[in-house]
């Protein structure tokens, strides 16, 4: 028999010598049994999911997105399985007016196939990882749209930033009070910040990253991200908001809530955080922020 000398398990991964395969399905069978409370039965393992037992998600991305994923992927518990489908935009330009238009245009005739494209996985819910479905043009154009993706996915439960992030503020102590980052130029503020305006939060510190086109916004450094974080650092401000899910800056906001005191929410783990939660999975763990670790 395998005693705890052979075998070890952290929280979220199975850290042993053994094979790789059968420390899986070791870790699936203690991981079933425990947080479900039961043994399972020979029928039971038959039907189920061996890697998405506890849970499957859907993630929507831009074709020109190469964050979402490795992040979203990065915060999966055990049992957890994600599913990407892809919505095909233009990699125009985000400083021109025309740019940003035709940019938002792609992404609403692409989103709603892209989710039909995962109705078949048995998802319990599709997070849209995409800022302007969110909340581009304020509250009223972000209700809009989610009706129309929820009428798309049917039973399946939606996910959008500004619903994350709104839930979030509100586990957080109800805050109303913000600084924003945006990952665009000045000629993208008011249309970021309407959503935030519309819903009652206080904007009292914006900073912008800049991002020329819709791939070229995962280019920043993390020079980028601390500049932008003390701009918006501001007296008053009770939270750190970022939005655009093509930055990378999950693992930097968990660092930024060590030096500001403030939470950090990085939009790509609000995301994720909200689509857990919203389907029954509470698991706690460090190293992603507080969003992870305490609610």
């Amino acid at each position: 028999m395998l005693s705890d000398e052979n075998i070890r398990f952290s929280n979220k991964v199975p850290v042993c010598p053994l094979d790789p395969g059968l420390v899986v399905l070791l870790s699936m069978l203690k991981d079933v049994q425990y947080s479900h409370r039961h043994i399972f039965t020979g029928s039971e393992v038959s039907t189920m999911n061996i890697l998405g037992h506890r849970l499957r998600i859907g993630v929507v991305i831009p074709s020109t997105n190469t964050s979402a994923q490795p992040e979203m992927d990065d915060l999966r518990p055990f049992g957890v399985t994600n599913h990407v489908s892809r919505m095909v935009i233009v990699d125009d330009t985000l400083t021109e007016e025309s740019g940003f238009n035709s940019v938002i245009q792609e992404i609403y005739s692409a989103t709603a196939p892209a989710i039909q494209s995962l109705k078949d996985c048995g998802l319990s819910r599709v997070i849209v990882a995409v800022s302007p479905d969110a909340y581009w043009n304020g509250n009223n154009m972000h209700l809009q749209m989610l009706t129309y993706l929820q009428e798309t996915a049917g039973d399946i439960g939606i996910t959008m930033s500004a619903d994350a992030i709104e839930l979030a503020l509100e586990k957080m102590g109800n805050v109303r009070r913000i600084g924003l980052i945006s990952p665009y130029t000045a000629i993208g503020d008011e249309a970021v910040s309407q959503f935030f305006v519309d819903k009652g939060y206080d904007i009292l510190a914006l900073a912008n990253l800049g991002g020329q086109s819709p791939s070229r916004i995962s280019v920043v450094s993390q020079d980028d991200l601390r500049h932008a974080v003390e701009v918006v650092n501001a007296p008053g401000v009770e939270a750190i908001v970022q939005v655009g899910t093509n930055v990378p800056m999950t693992i930097f906001a968990n660092v930024a809530e060590q030096w500001t005191g403030k939470p950090v929410i990085a939009n790509n783990a609000v995301l994720y955080w909200h689509a857990l939660r919203t389907s029954g999975v509470q698991d706690q763990f460090p190293g992603f922020g507080s969003l992870f670790s305490r609610y």
